[in-house]
Protein backbone atom coordinates (compact mmCIF):
# COMPACT_ATOMS: atom_id res chain seq x y z
CA UNK A 1 0.00 0.00 0.00
CA UNK A 2 1.44 3.36 -0.83
CA UNK A 3 1.99 5.86 1.85
CA UNK A 4 2.74 9.61 1.97
CA UNK A 5 6.75 10.34 2.14
CA UNK A 6 6.16 13.93 3.10
CA UNK A 7 7.56 15.22 6.50
CA UNK A 8 4.79 14.66 9.40
CA UNK A 9 5.30 17.91 10.84
CA UNK A 10 4.92 19.44 7.33
CA UNK A 11 1.36 17.82 6.93
CA UNK A 12 0.62 19.48 10.55
CA UNK A 13 1.81 22.76 9.21
CA UNK A 14 0.16 22.76 6.02
CA UNK A 15 -3.46 21.76 8.58
CA UNK A 16 -2.62 24.43 11.08
CA UNK A 17 -3.17 22.34 13.92
CA UNK A 18 -1.31 19.25 15.54
CA UNK A 19 -2.27 15.87 14.44
CA UNK A 20 -0.17 14.16 16.69
CA UNK A 21 1.97 12.20 14.15
CA UNK A 22 4.76 12.16 16.04
CA UNK A 23 3.58 10.88 19.29
CA UNK A 24 4.73 12.55 22.09
CA UNK A 25 7.47 15.03 20.58
CA UNK A 26 4.15 16.36 19.33
CA UNK A 27 3.23 17.92 23.16
CA UNK A 28 6.64 18.83 24.15
CA UNK A 29 8.79 21.89 23.25
CA UNK A 30 10.51 20.87 19.98
CA UNK A 31 6.88 20.01 17.89
CA UNK A 32 7.05 22.28 14.92
CA UNK A 33 3.94 23.87 15.19
CA UNK A 34 5.61 25.92 17.97
CA UNK A 35 8.89 26.79 16.32
CA UNK A 36 7.10 27.70 13.15
CA UNK A 37 3.60 27.89 13.30
CA UNK A 38 2.77 28.55 9.53
CA UNK A 39 2.51 27.16 6.49
CA UNK A 40 5.47 25.53 4.96
CA UNK A 41 6.85 26.44 1.84
CA UNK A 42 8.40 29.99 0.51
CA UNK A 43 5.65 31.95 0.74
CA UNK A 44 4.33 30.45 4.06
CA UNK A 45 4.62 33.38 6.68
CA UNK A 46 3.12 35.89 4.47
CA UNK A 47 0.23 33.25 3.13
CA UNK A 48 -2.97 35.37 2.86
CA UNK A 49 -5.27 33.37 1.29
CA UNK A 50 -8.38 33.29 2.14
CA UNK A 51 -10.05 29.73 1.44
CA UNK A 52 -13.27 29.22 -0.37
CA UNK A 53 -16.08 26.63 1.34
CA UNK A 54 -14.93 23.95 -0.94
CA UNK A 55 -11.35 24.97 0.05
CA UNK A 56 -12.52 24.39 3.46
CA UNK A 57 -14.20 20.91 2.91
CA UNK A 58 -11.07 20.19 1.76
CA UNK A 59 -8.95 20.92 4.44
CA UNK A 60 -11.11 19.36 6.90
CA UNK A 61 -11.08 16.11 4.59
CA UNK A 62 -6.91 16.13 4.48
CA UNK A 63 -6.33 16.51 7.80
CA UNK A 64 -8.75 13.82 9.15
CA UNK A 65 -7.24 11.70 6.76
CA UNK A 66 -2.85 12.33 8.06
CA UNK A 67 -4.83 12.40 11.33
CA UNK A 68 -5.77 8.64 10.96
CA UNK A 69 -2.79 8.10 8.23
CA UNK A 70 -4.90 6.40 5.39
CA UNK A 71 -5.43 7.45 1.60
CA UNK A 72 -8.34 8.79 -0.38
CA UNK A 73 -9.56 5.43 -1.53
CA UNK A 74 -10.06 4.06 1.66
CA UNK A 75 -10.69 6.98 3.40
CA UNK A 76 -13.99 7.86 1.11
CA UNK A 77 -14.81 3.66 1.43
CA UNK A 78 -15.91 4.87 5.25
CA UNK A 79 -17.80 7.37 4.01
CA UNK A 80 -19.47 5.39 1.62
CA UNK A 81 -20.41 2.74 4.27
CA UNK A 82 -21.55 5.89 6.83
CA UNK A 83 -23.57 6.82 4.46
CA UNK A 84 -25.52 3.44 3.79
CA UNK A 85 -25.55 2.42 7.44
CA UNK A 86 -29.16 3.25 9.48
CA UNK A 87 -28.45 7.01 11.45
CA UNK A 88 -26.46 10.04 11.52
CA UNK A 89 -24.52 9.52 9.09
CA UNK A 90 -21.45 12.05 10.22
CA UNK A 91 -21.31 10.23 14.10
CA UNK A 92 -21.33 6.76 11.92
CA UNK A 93 -18.41 8.15 9.89
CA UNK A 94 -16.61 9.00 13.11
CA UNK A 95 -17.23 5.92 14.72
CA UNK A 96 -15.64 3.77 11.99
CA UNK A 97 -12.31 5.61 12.35
CA UNK A 98 -11.91 5.39 16.07
CA UNK A 99 -12.85 1.78 16.32
CA UNK A 100 -10.02 0.86 13.56
CA UNK A 101 -7.83 -1.38 15.63
CA UNK A 102 -4.67 0.92 14.96
CA UNK A 103 -6.84 4.08 16.40
CA UNK A 104 -7.36 1.82 19.69
CA UNK A 105 -4.46 0.45 20.26
CA UNK A 106 -3.37 4.07 19.94
CA UNK A 107 -6.03 5.28 22.10
CA UNK A 108 -4.73 2.63 24.85
CA UNK A 109 -1.74 3.53 24.60
CA UNK A 110 0.17 0.91 23.45
CA UNK A 111 2.09 2.90 20.49
CA UNK A 112 2.84 6.57 20.83
CA UNK A 113 1.28 7.77 17.86
CA UNK A 114 -0.87 5.59 15.30
CA UNK A 115 1.93 5.00 12.90
CA UNK A 116 3.48 2.99 15.59
CA UNK A 117 0.24 1.68 16.55
CA UNK A 118 -0.31 0.68 12.92
CA UNK A 119 3.83 -1.42 12.90
CA UNK A 120 2.55 -3.17 15.72
CA UNK A 121 -0.78 -4.63 14.40
CA UNK A 122 0.93 -5.26 11.15
CA UNK A 123 4.02 -7.16 12.88
CA UNK A 124 1.44 -9.24 14.57
CA UNK A 125 2.18 -8.03 17.90
CA UNK A 126 -1.68 -7.42 18.82
CA UNK A 127 -4.21 -9.69 19.92
CA UNK A 128 -8.19 -9.56 19.76
CA UNK A 129 -10.23 -11.56 22.29
CA UNK A 130 -6.72 -14.07 22.17
CA UNK A 131 -6.56 -14.45 18.53
CA UNK A 132 -3.57 -12.82 16.62
CA UNK A 133 -4.95 -9.53 13.85
CA UNK A 134 -2.53 -8.02 11.72
CA UNK A 135 -5.00 -6.07 9.64
CA UNK A 136 -4.80 -2.17 10.82
CA UNK A 137 -8.32 -1.51 9.74
CA UNK A 138 -10.20 -4.19 11.47
CA UNK A 139 -13.36 -3.19 13.09
CA UNK A 140 -13.16 -3.71 16.83
CA UNK A 141 -16.58 -4.10 18.62
CA UNK A 142 -18.07 -3.66 21.87
CA UNK A 143 -16.75 -6.32 24.60
CA UNK A 144 -13.43 -7.33 22.75
CA UNK A 145 -10.23 -7.57 24.50
CA UNK A 146 -7.23 -6.24 23.03
CA UNK A 147 -4.02 -7.29 24.54
CA UNK A 148 -0.14 -6.74 23.46
CA UNK A 149 1.42 -10.39 22.28
CA UNK A 150 3.73 -11.77 25.18
CA UNK A 151 6.82 -11.73 22.95
CA UNK A 152 6.73 -7.57 22.54
CA UNK A 153 5.70 -7.52 26.20
CA UNK A 154 9.35 -8.84 27.08
CA UNK A 155 10.94 -6.85 24.77
CA UNK A 156 13.51 -4.81 25.91
CA UNK A 157 12.08 -2.31 23.28
CA UNK A 158 8.93 -1.97 25.00
CA UNK A 159 9.95 -2.13 28.88
CA UNK A 160 10.64 1.84 28.49
CA UNK A 161 7.24 2.61 27.31
CA UNK A 162 5.53 0.42 30.23
CA UNK A 163 5.62 3.62 32.62
CA UNK A 164 3.96 5.76 29.62
CA UNK A 165 1.49 3.47 29.46
CA UNK A 166 0.30 3.61 32.81
CA UNK A 167 -0.08 7.41 32.97
CA UNK A 168 -2.59 6.64 29.29
CA UNK A 169 -6.28 8.18 30.17
CA UNK A 170 -7.94 5.94 27.28
CA UNK A 171 -11.40 7.91 26.20
CA UNK A 172 -14.69 6.62 28.13
CA UNK A 173 -15.30 3.93 25.47
CA UNK A 174 -12.03 2.15 26.60
CA UNK A 175 -10.83 0.53 29.44
CA UNK A 176 -7.23 -0.03 30.29
CA UNK A 177 -5.77 -2.65 32.72
CA UNK A 178 -1.74 -1.09 32.39
CA UNK A 179 -0.41 -3.93 34.24
CA UNK A 180 -1.70 -6.43 32.15
CA UNK A 181 -1.18 -4.70 29.31
CA UNK A 182 -4.67 -5.45 27.88
CA UNK A 183 -7.78 -3.13 27.10
CA UNK A 184 -11.41 -3.55 26.37
CA UNK A 185 -13.97 -1.97 24.25
CA UNK A 186 -16.52 -1.23 26.07
CA UNK A 187 -18.74 0.54 24.01
CA UNK A 188 -19.30 2.89 20.82
CA UNK A 189 -17.61 6.08 21.17
CA UNK A 190 -20.33 8.81 21.68
CA UNK A 191 -21.09 12.22 21.90
CA UNK A 192 -18.45 13.92 23.46
CA UNK A 193 -15.64 11.01 22.23
CA UNK A 194 -16.50 11.77 18.85
CA UNK A 195 -15.21 15.31 18.93
CA UNK A 196 -12.14 15.78 16.81
CA UNK A 197 -9.31 18.21 15.69
CA UNK A 198 -11.37 17.95 12.57
CA UNK A 199 -14.90 18.93 11.74
CA UNK A 200 -16.33 15.63 10.34
CA UNK A 201 -19.56 17.30 8.87
CA UNK A 202 -17.65 19.41 6.28
CA UNK A 203 -16.16 16.07 5.37
CA UNK A 204 -19.64 15.09 4.67
CA UNK A 205 -20.51 17.86 3.05
CA UNK A 206 -17.12 17.24 0.65
CA UNK A 207 -18.22 14.06 -0.70
CA UNK A 208 -22.04 14.74 -0.92
CA UNK A 209 -21.41 17.35 -3.14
Amino acid sequence: MSRRLESKCKQCRREGNKLYLKGERCAGAKCAMIKRSYKPGAHGPTSRTRPTPYGLQLREKQKAKETYGMMERQFRNYFEKAKKSVGDTTSTFVQMLEMRLDNVVYRLGFGKSRQLARQLVGHGHVTVNGKKVTIPSYQVKAGDIISLAKQIQKSKLFADDLGRIEKVQPPGWLNLDAKALTGKVLTKPEGEDLRQNFDPKLIVEFYSR
